[in-house]
C-alpha cells in the first residue's frame, strides 16, 4: 500500500557522473503506484543519472509519467508491472530491464533517445534469470536509433518473450536488434503492426513453436479504444478543478471510521444526500468517492455468514444504473469469518461517450492478513490450526454484472497469504476473485490472488481488455472448502486439477488479455515447500470463445 504522485524531481545539481543521481527507488510489491510525476536529468554525454531504479519486488502499476534525460529513464528490474502513458525524452537508454517475469508497457512514447528497451536476455536458470517477458503495446518512438536491443542473439530458443503491438516508428534504424550490432527486425519510418519473439503455444498443445516475426494481430473492438485508435486509459481523477465546498466529508456527516461503528447507514445517507443535492444533468449513479489514505469500508456480522446464501457488501450503482461512479484510493475488506461475503458488486455503466465513466484507481479489495479483520495469524496460521470455519474471507471479492462497465486501474484483490500487520503467513479461504459477466467494455489492469475456485472467470462477457494480470494459486485443492455454485456460473474441474483456475473464459468475445503471469508454486502453505513443488497442469480454461 505505497504510492508516489503529483511531483516534479529533478537531480540534475547532483554532478553528472553520480549515480546517486536517482529519482526514486522503487523496490516494491503489488497494490502500489508512482503516478503523474516528471522527472529531470542531466543530459551530458557521462551521465549517470536514472529515474527510477527498481532491482527487485513483486509490483506494481505506474502510469502518466515523464523522464527528461539521464543515462537511463528507467532502470527496471521486478517479477511483474504495469505501465502505462510513459513518455521518456532525450535520454541515453529509455528503459534498461535486467530481469522480469512479464511486464506490459501500454502507451509508451520515446522521444530522442539512442536505446529505447535495453533487455539483459538469455537466462535459463534460477541464479542467471532475466527478462522474460516483454509486452509493448500503442508505442510511438521518435529520432531513437534503436528500438528494443537484446543482450544476446536468440538462435532459434530464446527463453522469455517479446511482443510489440501498433508501435509507430520515425526515423528508427533498427526496430529489434541485438548488443554487437546485428539487426533482427529492420527499423524506419513505419508502424509495427504485430510482431513477435518467443515460444508459441497453441490449444492444449504443450509443445511450442519458436517465432520471430509478424504474428496475427488480435481483434480489438472500438468500444476498447480512444479516438486515435489506442486502447484507452484515463489518469488517477485529481479533482484539482473542484472548489472545497463540493467535497463532503462522511466523518462530518454521522461517520465514525473508528473500525467498531456500524457506519452502513451514515454512509448511505450520506451518498442519497450527495446524490439530492446535485445539479439536474446528473444521475443519481453520478458520484465520486476519494479516501485520504486507503480508507477500509468492511463487512461483517450475520448477513455475511451464509455460504449457501450470498450477500452483497458494496454494491456501486443500482442494478441496470448509469452514470459517472469514480472511486480512488479506498479498501473494500471484510471482518471475519464471512463466508458469504459478495465484497464488491459494480453495476454501474459509463455515460453513453464517455469512456472510463465508471471506474476505481489505486483501489483495491484486501481479504485478511490487517489489523481488526479477524483473519490474522493469530486466528488463521499457516499450519491450518484455525480450522476452515473461522477462516472463510469471501465468497466473491468482485462481480461486474452483464449491464455494467468498469475501468479498473491497480486494482489488487487479494486474499492475503500472509500477515500485513503482524508475523507470519495466514491459511485463509476465499472462493473466488473476479467474475465478470459485463458485455463491456472492460479495463482490467490488475491482480487477483489465491482464491479457490478461480482468480478470473469470464461468462459471456465481451470487449474486455486485461493487461498485466497477475494469478497466484491457493494452497487448498479445488475447490476445496468451498462447492461450485451454478448460480453464479462457477466453472467445472477437470479430474487431476490441482488448484484454482487462474483464468476461465466461457462464451465470451473479444478478450484481449495482453500481459500475463500466471503462477502455479505449490498448494500446500509453507515457504519451504516451493523447493518440492508439484505444479498443477493446467491454468487456463477456454470454452466456447
Amino acid at each position: 500500500m505505497r504510492s508516489i504522485r503529483n511531483f516534479v524531481i529533478d537531480v540534475r545539481q547532483v554532478p553528472a557522473e553520480k549515480s546517486q543521481g536517482t529519482g526514486i527507488h522503487w523496490q516494491v510489491a503489488q497494490a502500489t503506484s508512482l503516478m503523474n510525476i516528471v522527472f529531470f536529468m542531466s543530459t551530458a554525454s557521462n551521465t549517470a543519472h536514472q529515474g527510477i531504479w527498481m532491482e527487485n519486488g513483486s509490483g506494481g502499476f505506474m502510469g502518466d509519467l515523464v523522464f527528461n534525460g539521464g543515462k537511463f529513464g528507467m532502470w527496471v528490474g521486478n517479477q511483474q508491472f504495469t505501465v502505462r502513458n510513459v513518455t521518456i525524452n532525450n535520454a541515453q537508454t529509455a528503459v534498461f530491464s535486467h530481469w522480469n517475469w512479464g511486464w506490459t508497457f501500454q502507451g509508451i512514447n520515446i522521444n530522442n533517445c539512442q536505446v529505447g528497451y535495453d533487455l539483459l536476455t538469455g537466462g535459463l536458470t534460477e541464479s542467471t534469470q532475466s527478462v522474460g517477458a516483454v509486452a509493448i503495446i500503442d508505442a510511438v518512438v521518435t529520432n531513437t536509433p534503436i528500438f528494443i536491443r537484446n543482450s544476446v542473439p536468440s538462435n532459434n530458443h530464446l527463453a522469455g518473450s517479446l511482443v510489440i503491438n501498433n508501435a509507430k516508428l520515425n526515423n528508427v534504424q533498427t526496430a529489434v536488434g541485438v548488443v554487437g550490432g546485428a539487426t533482427v527486425l529492420a527499423g524506419g519510418t513505419k508502424t509495427i503492426v504485430s510482431w513477435g519473439q518467443g515460444n508459441v503455444f497453441k490449444g492444449t498443445n504443450t509443445g511450442a513453436t519458436f517465432t520471430q516475426g509478424d504474428i496475427s494481430s488480435p481483434n480489438k473492438p472500438s468500444s476498447l479504444l480512444d479516438s486515435s485508435g489506442k486502447i484507452f486509459g484515463k489518469m488517477h481523477p485529481q479533482y484539482a478543478s473542484y472548489a472545497v465546498s463540493e467535497f463532503v466529508s462522511v466523518r462530518d456527516n454521522g461517520a465514525k471510521g473508528d473500525g467498531h461503528t456500524d457506519d452502513t447507514a451514515a454512509l448511505k445517507a450520506i451518498f442519497a444526500k450527495a446524490s439530492a443535492t446535485m445539479p439536474p444533468r446528473t444521475s443519481a449513479s453520478d458520484k465520486r468517492s476519494i479516501s485520504k489514505a486507503w480508507s477500509v469500508i468492511a463487512g461483517t456480522g450475520s448477513n455475511f455468514k451464509d455460504v449457501a446464501n450470498p450477500q452483497v457488501v458494496v454494491s456501486v450503482g443500482e442494478p441496470d444504473s448509469q452514470g459517472i461512479l469514480e472511486i480512488s484510493d479506498m479498501i473494500f475488506a471484510t471482518v471475519g469469518p464471512t463466508p458469504g461475503a459478495i465484497v464488491v458488486e459494480w453495476n454501474v455503466k459509463q455515460p453513453s461517450g464517455v469512456l472510463g465513466g465508471a471506474g476505481t484507481w489505486d483501489t483495491h479489495i484486501r481479504l485478511g492478513g490487517a489489523l481488526g479483520t479477524n483473519l490474522q495469524a493469530q486466528q488463521c496460521p499457516s499450519s491450518g490450526g484455525g480450522g476452515t470455519t473461522p477462516c472463510y474471507a469471501a465468497f466473491l471479492a468482485l462481480h461486474i454484472k452483464p449491464t455494467a462497465t468498469a475501468y479498473l486501474e491497480g486494482l489488487w484483490a487479494w486474499l492475503a497469504d500472509h500477515d500485513l500487520d503482524g508475523n507470519g503467513q495466514v491459511s485463509l479461504f476465499s472462493g473466488r476473485g473476479i467474475l465478470s459477466e459485463s458485455a463491456g467494455p472492460v479495463w482490467l489492469i490488475g491482480t487477483a490472488e489465491h482464491h479457490a475456485l478461480y482468480q478470473y472467470s469470464l461468462v459471456n462477457a465481451r470487449s474486455h481488455y486485461m493487461g498485466l494480470i497477475q494469478t497466484e494459486s491457493p494452497s487448498p485443492s479445488v475447490p476445496a472448502p468451498f462447492s461450485t455454485n451454478s448460480a453464479f456460473k462457477d466453472p467445472s474441474f477437470p479430474s487431476g486439477l490441482t488448484s484454482s483456475w487462474a483464468l476461465s473464459v466461457t462464451t465470451s468475445t473479444d478478450i484481449l488479455v495482453f500481459g500475463a503471469g500466471l503462477y502455479s508454486f505449490f498448494t500446500v502453505n509453507r515457504f519451504h515447500s516451493f523447493v518440492t513443488r508439484q505444479p498443477m497442469l493446467i491454468l487456463i480454461d477456454v470454452i466456447e470463445l
